[in-house]
């Protein structure tokens, strides 16, 4: 066909086409077409012309729009048909374009691929046993990036100009580093060093193997901040790690490979397809009895969470160490992870014995991903390394919107065309290094993506960090602050994953969230759009005295309980029950003094709360069951209780078919005409205590009471006439109380929608926030 007869067909593509061989996957399928033309990064995606035939051109969009490039997720497609004004030569790669605002999407990182990993341990290969491999398919991305488009030049590698070998690597259209942004090599990347001080390879891993096999703790500086290194079974190790850490029961990941899995766990396809995943993320799977780990390491947990090494430096100590190893973020707890050796050599010295550091800068601090299998798919517990960022299609959400989210995970969100990027969970912000994480983080993120909010938004609780410094910005350079109601911005997040733009019903479990009416919500359903919301119904709320502290003793939740549904008969009613480990939770006068609060009401003071919270009751009954009655970490009451109901299912299956048919439950009702349904909680507690009177073993009370919340799920739904119904906040995070909610809602030809590529805990509120419209 003659050069007349051609067009040139252009393209603006966006989405995630950055930072994932985006650029070199169109050069190969072009160049096999036959096709002139050229690519680029713009600060939007990626634009291109391609010049030949009208049938080949359309034969090469069809493929790419139906077929993307691996890891690559098109959004949306802006083309022109057009006569050829200037002849391209051979498709190629040319420089990105520059200038406007960016609304480029981030790739996370990504995990060491096969291929790299196989070129790892080839002594012919030129990178073999270089701790820096990656490709066009794996890498840092998010943890190097200072600006976008994602070039090299806008990374930390700018600090390592290409050795000649890698620049021809670079630029050779079939080599599977063509157009690497995180290319190097041993002779031109970065270089190794043991407590400071310049050192080989071999050398550098024989030090630290050493220390660990004598029972001490390593600082390795991993891809997205330190990581903590030990050996798990030694118990010196693990005990000298708590302490240095300041967490003294929530359970440790171990780091591990392949062929060691089967000793650790009993994990299921799914669970390793997740586990073997680019974003290479802790997997929770059920440990065997006999795994070689001593108890501290994850005390009473049925679960281990297990993570594959993301970097070629954590593959080569896993290798010359042997063995898996406790691998935890190099922080305090509840503080943000380590990531600069030099400037935070003060507290990486009082973590570890000894510091194994690069020379790659980690721009972005990010923590690793945590997930679990629930209800056939993947739940989200924390949104860090290979997850996150995440970006939501959605043309609703004002513009130019900066929010700030909640409190106990900490994250921001940015809304800029038609885009919403939530950025990974940020960790505590309750303390000052927590609020000053966020804060730098915000700035980080408004410069990587040239943006300048002129609004901002965050929760209704105005005693959070986030929101008081929202509250100083609106202030200071006058933007408009609009609060959202925490548990509105739940749902709002789960309608943003799953692209639901109509009014929709939604059930909110979580710890606690201020209330329209002052009170502390948290077992809400939601009647909730963009607009607004509202309340169709609620837990039955009762009290607790102290907030804080009652959210960190479980044994102040079952007090609030007792005495909101026996009043001052609660000893009488107890009185069958003298073996109750509960009743020695209390020094006799701290007792008596929380209990005078309790039954003063709102009148004792500011110290009393009313509150609606499920995850208070999952600690009240937790208490009641011998459960912690003061906990160390989130959710160690929950997580204890799911634990026993999990062991109840796995003795006898037909039993727990029948779970439903018992007594347990919450009782639904109105206290008067047009008021919010009320679940009832006090007929849930008889129960119980009856069935501990009876000597019923504590696995099926667990179970029972899960099933009767579920059910209570259930049946509100059928009521309200819903198709589906929407399951946020962090109780279901619980796989025992999402599988028997789905499962309930099912029976009644409901469908249940939930998070599954976001967390369905606070980390996701921001996305939320920025739905909700004025």
């Amino acid at each position: 066909m003659s050069l007349s007869t051609d067009q040139a067909l252009s393209l603006e593509l966006q989405g995630l086409v950055q930072g994932i061989g985006f650029r070199p996957a169109v050069v190969l399928r072009a160049r096999r077409l036959g096709l002139r033309g050229w690519v680029a990064n713009s600060p939007k995606g990626v634009v291109l012309e391609a010049q030949g035939p009208r049938a080949l051109l359309q034969q090469f969009l069809d493929q790419l729009l139906e077929h993307p490039p691996d890891l690559s997720k098109i959004t949306a497609v802006q083309k022109r048909w057009q006569p050829i004004v200037e002849l391209a030569d051979e498709f190629q790669i040319v420089p990105s374009s520059r200038g406007g605002s960016v609304s480029a999407l981030l790739s996370p990182d990504l995990a060491i691929c096969l291929a790299c990993q196989a070129e790892l341990m080839d002594p012919a290969s030129r990178r073999f046993r270089y701790p820096f491999i990656s490709c066009t398919h794996c890498g840092p991305r998010y943890s190097v990036a200072r600006a976008l488009p994602f070039e090299r030049e806008h990374t930390s590698f700018s600090a390592f100009p290409l050795c000649d070998a890698c620049s021809r690597e670079y630029a050779n259209p079939v080599d599977r580093r063509f157009h690497a942004q995180t290319i190097s090599c041993p002779n031109c990347g970065p270089q190794l060093f043991w407590n400071g001080a310049r050192l080989g390879l071999d050398d550098a891993l024989e030090a630290a193997v050493a220390l660990l096999r004598e029972g001490q703790v390593v600082a390795l500086q991993g891809i997205g901040g330190f990581q903590l290194l030990a050996d798990p079974r030694s118990r010196e190790a693990i005990a000298s790690l708590r302490l240095r850490k300041g967490r003294p029961e929530k359970p440790f990941a171990l780091l591990s490979q392949p062929q060691w899995l089967d000793d650790l766990c009993h994990g299921v396809e799914s669970e390793l397809g997740l586990w073997h995943s680019h974003a290479a993320p802790i997997v929770l799977m059920r440990r065997r009895e006999n795994a070689a780990v001593v108890d501290g390491v994850m005390g009473a947990s049925p679960w281990l969470g297990l993570m594959r090494p993301a970097g070629a430096l954590q593959h080569l100590l896993l290798d010359h160490f042997g063995a898996p190893l406790v691998a935890t973020s190099a922080n305090r707890s509840g503080e943000p992870i380590a990531a600069n050796a030099e400037k935070e050599h003060g507290l990486l010295a009082q973590l570890a014995d000894a510091v194994l550091s690069h020379e790659l800068a980690i721009l972005n601090r990010i923590d690793d991903s945590v997930i679990r299998l629930a209800a056939n798919g993947p739940l989200v517990l924390r949104f860090g390394r290979g997850l996150a960022p995440r970006a939501i299609t959605r043309s609703t959400a004002a513009r130019q919107t900066l929010a700030l989210g909640a409190e106990s995970k900490g994250a921001l969100a940015l809304s800029q065309a038609d885009q919403l990027i939530l950025s990974p969970d940020l960790g505590e912000t309750s303390s000052c290094t927590g609020a000053d994480h966020l804060e730098a983080t915000t700035r980080q993120w408004l410069q990587l993506h040239r943006l300048t909010p002129i609004q901002l938004r965050c929760d209704q609780h105005l005693g959070y960090r986030s929101s008081q410094w929202a509250q100083h910005w609106s202030h200071q350079d006058g933007l408009p602050l609009q609060t959202v109601q925490h548990h509105q911005a739940h749902l709002l997040a789960v309608m943003a994953e799953h692209g639901i733009r109509e009014p929709a019903l939604g059930v909110v479990w979580d710890g606690s969230g201020l209330g329209a009416d002052g009170t502390l919500w948290g077992g809400e359903a939601l009647l909730v759009s963009g607009h607004g919301y509202r309340r169709l119904g609620h837990l039955r709320p009762f009290g607790l005295v102290g907030l804080e502290r009652a959210q960190r003793e479980p044994r102040r939740a079952a007090l609030g309980l007792l005495v909101e549904a026996y009043g001052v008969d609660w000893r009488e009613r107890l009185s069958r029950l003298p073996h109750l480990p509960w009743l020695s939770a209390f020094e006799s006068d701290e007792g008596a003094l929380l209990e005078a609060l309790l039954q003063g009401g709102t009148q004792s003071g500011a110290v009393v709360v009313r509150c609606s919270s499920v995850g208070r009751l999952f600690d009240a009954v937790a208490a009641l069951l011998g459960g912690p009655q003061c906990c160390s970490y989130e959710a160690q009451a929950a997580l204890a209780l799911e634990a026993l109901a999990m062991s109840a299912q796995e003795q006898q299956v037909d039993q727990v078919k029948t779970a439903s048919a018992r007594r347990y439950g919450l009782r639904l009702h109105h206290q008067q005409a047009e008021t919010p349904w009320h679940w009832d909680w006090r007929p849930l507690l008889e129960a119980i205590l009856s069935d501990l009177e009876a000597g019923l073993q504590r696995p099926w009370i667990a179970l029972y009471f899960h099933q009767a919340l579920a059910d209570a799920i259930a049946e509100f739904a059928r009521l309200e006439g819903a198709p589906q119904l929407l399951l946020a906040g962090g109780c279901f995070q619980n796989r025992v109380l999402l599988e028997l909610t789905l499962e309930a809602l099912q029976a009644r030809g409901i469908c249940g929608v939930w998070s599954q590529a976001l967390p369905c805990n606070d980390a996701a509120i921001p996305l939320g926030q920025l739905i909700a419209l004025p």
